[in-house]
């Protein structure tokens, strides 16, 4: 064994307020790139059933997270926002050695994941509604922004931090909740995104984390979508996975697998 793998850290799935491991007691290996003897830790390999577990946390956790007021929600990203300031430079260097990036390049992803959270957070405010006039007496034309339910997160490898804030801090501010799956070929960062949020004071439930293989746990998350809104970004894999749902979904075009 090489003294990098003498202290192996062992991750696990975010699941309703907590941190517990795959259901099966699985897991795969993450290691960095440009040296494969360096393990940067244990990752669970996830299956449906543990999708199954972060969508029912998400539904329980919808009911209240929705009628907190949007710029109560708001205050919660600019929080998040501050802390990902501040660990700026030491993600980083965590993407870099995760993934293989230059500093230059891996400083910009997570600068990418702390303006979108100052911006949405911004959004909290800007919710507005419509009015219009109408054909009736005494009638009042009016609509309202609602949040649309459990949003199921695919990302891809290329973008850790970056990309998934781009998903879920937007979802976050509009009440809904989120179940989300990091590309397993860069879950730390991913995973990082996802400890400052609870840092920040999200409650439990609102935001889950499931890892695994796209086979697998990011076809779980798609056969879920007869009832989810999916928000989704990656390539032809995640592409597969996304068309039995026929729901709302973004992608990202291009060749990269989530």
């Amino acid at each position: 064994m090489s003294i990098s793998e003498t202290a192996v850290l062992t991750y696990r799935n975010f699941i309703g307020g907590a941190w517990v491991p795959a259901t099966s007691g699985e897991t795969f290996e993450n290691r960095s790139p440009a040296n494969q003897d360096d393990l940067i830790g244990l990752v669970p390999k996830s299956g449906p059933e543990d999708v199954d577990r972060a969508v029912k946390a998400a539904r329980a956790a919808y009911a209240s997270w929705r009628l907190v007021p949007a710029p109560k929600r708001a205050e919660l990203l600019y929080r998040a926002a501050q802390i990902l300031t501040e660990r700026k430079e030491a993600y980083a260097r965590d993407m870099t050695r995760e993934m293989g990036k230059i500093l230059d390049e891996t400083r910009g992803d997570v600068q990418e994941a702390i303006d979108m959270s100052y911006l949405m957070a911004g959004e909290g405010r800007r919710m507005h509604g419509q009015t219009a006039p109408s054909e009736l007496r005494d009638k009042f034309a009016m609509s309202i922004r609602q949040p649309m339910g459990v949003a199921a997160i695919i990302t891809p490898w290329n973008f850790p931090m970056a990309i998934p804030s781009w998903k879920i801090i937007p979802a976050l501010v509009c009440g809904n909740t989120v179940v989300f799956k990091p590309a397993e070929d860069t879950p730390i960062l991913s995973l990082r995104l996802v400890e400052i949020l609870v840092e920040a004071g999200l409650p439990k439930g609102v935001v889950n984390m499931v890892f695994g293989h796209g086979a697998v746990a990011g076809d779980a998350h798609a056969a879920v979508g007869r009832q989810l809104r999916q928000r989704a970004r990656g390539g032809r894999r995640s592409a597969r996975c996304r068309q039995p749902c026929h729901r709302r979904t973004g992608r990202r075009h291009g060749a990269d697998d989530a």
